[in-house]
């Protein structure tokens, strides 16, 4: 009997434990490493304002990604996917190959080129959905589509934000205030961005 209370007191107490770190998933917010010099990103990495573009930190390599953008304050701004290889310094977005964006105005731009129109222009406290394929990039106004498809892509992209004239936006990777599309999902995080720490 002593034999098998000193295996137990070994193993349940009487020898110090050492801790096992616990790989958490990366939190999907907007990159300081990848902003305009005159944006400020404030809200644990969800409020863009300023001057200027943010991109997210994790790239949409998944087949169908879904977010969201709330227009908290009125002025000039712009939501959709971009590269890394876009000018963030450079407002509005969507005037390079690099990035394709829904704009304050109502356009959707890319390449300097106006793509689609939409009638109905967003307002304050409205909610921008962007849901993106790697075929269409589609924009939604409080959970309606615009029917303005954009395609041509290429590169790796994420998420793009830009903000001038006293907008402010904050982004919503999760926790959607409208479902996304039918078989789209929040942005994952793929395994072998985990596996590079």
């Amino acid at each position: 009997m002593a034999f098998y209370m000193c295996c137990f007191k070994h193993l349940c107490g009487a020898t110090p434990h050492t801790t096992v770190p616990i790989r958490t998933t990366p939190t999907i917010v907007l990159d300081t490493g990848y902003m305009g010099h005159e944006v400020v990103i404030v809200k644990n990495g969800v409020r863009i304002c300023g001057t200027g573009g943010a991109l997210g930190n994790i790239p949409i390599l998944q087949n169908k990604a879904y977010f969201e953008v709330k227009l908290q304050q009125s002025g000039v701004w712009g939501v959709g996917i971009a590269t890394r290889n876009a000018n963030l310094n450079k407002v509005p977005l969507g005037e390079d190959a690099q990035s394709w964006v829904l704009c304050s105005d109502g356009a959707v731009r890319h390449n300097g080129e106006e793509k689609h129109k939409i009638p109905d222009v967003p307002q304050e406290g409205d909610i921008l959905g962007v849901a993106y394929d790697h075929v269409e990039l589609n924009f939604y106004i409080n959970g309606r589509p615009t029917n303005t498809p954009v395609t041509s892509f290429k590169g790796t992209v994420y998420p793009a934000l830009y903000v001038d004239d006293g907008a402010i936006l904050d982004v919503v990777f999760e926790n959607f205030n409208h479902g996304p599309p039918s078989g789209y999902d929040s942005i994952m995080v793929e395994k072998s961005l985990l596996e590079n720490d």
